[in-house]
């Protein structure tokens, strides 16, 4: 998978700075003019700096943009960036600090003068998130990174402060790899095997198979991929981090590896993008991946169902009948909203056999949701106010856009079926509601539960402050703290 940058901390040491080769960045702003690496830098640049940051273009900046000079006088280094950073910076500004400083980091070595800014661990996750580069199938030259050196008053403090959050990283760049993987890399097999690889983690991780979920009687599950050559699979990792015995909670993530639409066919503009359609099952397995690297102090198990949404001859057929494993029947009026039918099996299987404190599922579930909300929100759905607001803060905190929808009786009443308990669709209008309320009927009354619908979010055609354009790893940062500050106890 790919690494986070590897981000070397080291004491300040100002006498060296005239001979650092490559970039020199620091952090600069009104209140920090006087700082010893500025005034060292200063002295050396012939006072360039304090030109450069009294200038009406550094005046204009925001926190945590930059600007350049190129090849300044009195220094070894060919540029040196000046990153516009109060002292008093909140998370979010040194975050995009450190993103600055990584869009420009190449194949050089990079020295960040933090000196002792107290948001450094927060500039060295920026540094890491923005760093990320998916190149595994390119066959030219790499784009490789040169060292990066962040030089801090007190080098083991801020690498201490930083590791948990480079655990955050490791999971983010682990659910983005996962969702920009091609589907014919990335089949169930595929997927499966490299969340099993996680054992050496401490997870504990389970393969379930075709035969097994049959028994199950995941009816609504197998009948997504009976037209695929890939078989269908549910995976299980259990983090055993809390109290021995104590009720775990539950992620549940929608995996279908590729989603043609079935025999309700989806257009070819854009189906290409199809490949993201087990973004949830990504999410689950990257906040599995933190919980076990930073050693949680919670039980939480992730679940995720695996399949591959194909127009095979055996392929699900419209007016078809399936049953769920709760036992309830559902017709299936469209073979593109299969979505749902994995996540009705997953959900109820969940409950059955782990008896969760709470569950949040996860899913690239309708396009209805991006014309809501755009791409900027997730939207949520939740039975629950408590759960809910609690990853509302969460996600707000690690700036991850999320939205409350509506849920209601109503919607629920689209879904009647003529032959069957149900209709896996409600019509176009309020389509990602009613996705919504076909899956609270596969959850417990007394079970807190949100729902998630990532399809907006899982992968952009533009950058954002912490990611390149493509998969985004949106949800690792917002349920690992919601994890953190509402489950893990001392």
């Amino acid at each position: 998978m790919t690494q986070p940058l590897h981000i070397q901390y080291q004491a300040t040491a100002l006498e060296t700075l005239a001979n650092v080769t490559g970039r020199i960045a620091i952090l600069a702003d009104s209140d920090r003019l006087k700082s010893p690496g500025f005034r060292r830098l200063d002295r050396l640049t012939r006072s360039a700096l304090t030109r450069a940051t009294e200038s009406e273009a550094f005046g204009k900046l925001k926190a945590g943009e930059a600007i350049e000079l190129a090849f300044p006088a009195g220094l070894a280094a060919e540029t040196l960036q000046i990153v516009r950073l109060p002292k008093k910076a909140d998370q979010a500004q040194a975050r995009k600090a450190g993103s600055a400083i990584a869009k420009a980091h190449g194949a050089g070595a990079t020295l960040v003068l933090a000196e002792g800014h107290a948001r450094a661990a927060d500039i060295a996750f920026g540094l890491a998130m923005r760093a990320y580069d998916f190149d595994a199938h390119k066959t030219g030259e790499k784009t490789s990174k040169g060292p990066l050196h962040l030089m801090v008053t007190h080098p083991e403090i801020v690498a201490r402060a930083a590791a948990p959050a480079m655990a955050v990283a490791e999971g983010v760049f682990f659910t983005r790899d996962l969702v920009n993987e091609p589907a014919n890399v990335l089949t169930t097999h595929d997927f499966a095997v490299r969340l099993a690889a996680m054992r050496e983690l401490g997870l504990e991780v389970e393969v379930l198979e075709e035969d097994q979920l049959t028994k199950l009687g995941m009816g609504a599950l197998l009948g997504v991929g009976q037209g695929s050559e890939s078989p269908s699979k549910v995976v299980v990792m259990q983090w055993h981090g809390g109290t021995k015995g104590e009720a775990p909670f539950a992620l549940i993530g929608k995996g279908v590896v590729f989603d043609t639409g079935g025999i309700s066919i989806k257009p070819a503009g854009g189906m290409e993008d199809m490949t993201m359609d087990m973004g949830g099952a990504g999410v689950v397995a990257g906040v599995m991946r933190t919980l076990a690297l930073r050693k949680a102090k919670a039980n939480v198990v992730g679940l995720v169902g695996l399949v591959e949404n194909m127009p095979d001859g055996k392929a699900q057929r419209p007016g078809d009948v399936v049953t769920s494993m709760k036992g309830d029947t559902i017709e299936v009026i469209n073979t593109d909203a299969e979505g749902r039918l994995v996540l009705a099996d997953v959900l109820w299987y969940a409950q059955e056999r782990f008896k969760p404190t709470g569950m949040i599922n996860l899913a690239t579930l309708t396009g209805a949701i991006i014309i809501a909300l755009g791409h900027e929100n997730t939207g949520v759905f939740s039975n629950n106010d408590d759960l809910c607001n609690a990853f509302l803060t969460a996600a707000k905190a690690e700036g991850e856009g999320a939205w409350r929808m509506p849920m209601g009786d109503a919607y629920d009443q689209k879904l009647k079926s003529r032959i069957a308990d149900m209709m896996n669709v409600g019509g176009r209008d309020g389509g990602a509601i009613t996705a919504a309320q076909f899956l609270a009927r596969f959850v417990k009354p007394d079970v807190p539960w949100c729902h998630l619908d990532i399809a907006g979010t899982a992968l952009l055609k533009s950058d954002t402050v912490l990611a390149p354009k493509g998969a985004t790893g949106w949800g690792v940062m917002a349920l690992n703290r919601m994890i953190k500050d509402r489950y893990e106890k001392g």
